[in-house]
């Protein structure tokens, strides 16, 4: 509905099936068009680092969602009936949510920190409980158990103090015949020759890359918050910084 919208406005060119690296390079989009804006998102999703990762129905909570968006008819997306989300933000959240709203019969949320560090709104928290998820604090992963698919998660206390955070020897295990991993997500397909800050795209001004002529905007960039608003106010930002600019050197 949101690109129906979009494509009424006229004059805009929605191209499927091609990326960065298939298709297209950032050198080939320059030498074609005026300005490029690079709104690629954070697709890589950090690793539990736990045995058993790789078994199957351990899957990344930002792949859960995207289907679950793309869905027409949800009674078909497939869910656990134990379902076990690792992280504290608002994917794992969303996630959790959605999972206990699709069906699951128990639904919890992993999370290595205490509550106060959780990046999830305490609204959202609460609306997570409200809604029958369970919320673990100071627990970490440590093995996922399974006969070639989930069907436990091992999970360790943890404490934090001056050196970090560290795992006890004292562990417990859930039910979970589907794992969610929502512990950030992280810059991949970067083209080369872009300034990183951090792991992010490094911008001034308003999503000025250290390439001219590129800009970025959203998750990739360096320097904003990871929501959709501050995605959507970067992208408004960088498209004013680009018509300043071209109406700059038509003059």
């Amino acid at each position: 509905a949101e690109v129906a919208w979009l494509m009424k406005i006229g004059g805009i060119r929605v191209e499927h099936g091609k990326a960065l690296g298939r298709g297209l390079t950032l050198d080939g989009l320059k030498k074609d068009h005026d300005a490029v804006v690079l709104a690629i998102g954070l697709a890589g999703v950090n690793a539990l680092r736990a045995e058993g990762e790789a078994l199957a129905h351990v899957v990344n909570a930002v792949d859960f969602i995207a289907d679950l968006r793309q869905q027409p008819d949800r009674a078909k997306l497939a869910v656990g009936r134990h379902v076990v989300v690792i992280g504290g933000g608002m994917t794992a959240i969303d996630a959790a949510v959605q999972s206990k709203l699709l069906g699951a019969e128990t639904v919890t949320i992993a999370y290595r920190r205490g509550r106060e560090r959780m990046s999830a709104s305490g609204d959202e928290q609460e609306h997570a409980t409200n809604v029958g998820v369970r919320i673990l604090h100071n627990v970490a992963p440590v093995r996922v158990l399974g006969e070639g698919a989930a069907e436990e998660v091992e999970l360790a206390y943890t404490t934090e103090g001056p050196g970090g955070l560290s795992l006890s020897k004292e562990t417990f295990r859930l039910k979970a015949d589907q794992v969610m991993k929502a512990i950030g997500q992280t810059l991949t397909g970067q083209p080369e020759g872009l300034a990183l800050d951090g792991a992010k795209i490094a911008v001034t001004g308003a999503g000025r890359t250290s390439l001219p002529g590129v800009w970025a905007a959203g998750d990739c960039a360096a320097g904003g918050e990871d929501l959709t608003v501050t995605a959507v106010a970067e992208g408004r930002d960088a498209a004013e910084d680009i018509h300043a600019s071209l109406m700059g050197a038509v003059r």
